[in-house]
């Protein structure tokens, strides 16, 4: 499996770290969680064994520190950003 860039994606996580694997993702810059979207694609021996186990590994790094709330899925989520003024309501 591997990150892909999409068309909405605003940043790159570890550009310019090449001891890391960059991360394209897409801020939601008005989100109260602090959220960000990536994306990633399965090879074909992976949607296969997906598809015949139902299982997905998620491994997190968290260098014994806390660990953040994770979330998979298979749907796109939204990623339109709310107007200013849906902000002030």
């Amino acid at each position: 499996m591997k990150v892909v860039e999409f068309e909405e994606q605003t940043t790159v996580y570890a550009k310019n770290q090449p001891q890391y694997r960059q991360l394209p993702a897409h801020v939601h810059t008005h989100d109260v969680q602090g959220r960000i979207t990536c994306r990633w694609r399965m090879t074909w021996r992976e949607r296969l064994t997906v598809l015949f186990t139902g299982t997905i590994w998620h491994q997190i790094l968290t260098f014994h520190g806390p660990l953040q709330p994770q979330l998979l899925m298979v749907d796109k989520p939204p990623m339109n950003e709310p107007q200013q003024s849906e902000l002030l309501a």
